[in-house]
């Protein structure tokens, strides 16, 4: 019996999930955005998380856009060198909806 290979879009996968945003109140925040800008070189989370919710910028900031986050906790796990992510999970009938699962 031979592996059949099965081309996977992850991008097309996420595209399916939906997420009802809390207006105001993001369930994510980076602490003190000067620890990423000076202090932290790696910037993990910008690659790690797998929404993209966070971005470097030029000058070494880092942006967070918490609209589409999946929930994981991967970035508040891999800022282990800084404990800059507050993290909780959003309020009752907000975040993430999957469509598969």
């Amino acid at each position: 019996m031979s592996a059949v290979a099965v081309n996977v879009n992850v991008e097309e996968k996420l595209f399916q999930n939906r997420y009802r945003v809390d207006a105001g109140r993001p369930h994510i925040q980076i602490k003190d955005a000067s620890v990423c800008a000076n202090d932290c070189t790696q910037k993990s989370c910008t690659y790690v998380c797998p929404a993209s919710c966070y971005k470097a910028e030029g000058n070494g900031a880092v942006t967070l856009i918490t609209d589409g986050c999946l929930e994981c906790g991967s970035c508040r796990i891999i800022c282990s060198e800084h404990l800059n992510v507050n993290w909780d999970y959003p309020r009752g009938g907000h975040g993430i909806l999957f469509k598969f699962g």
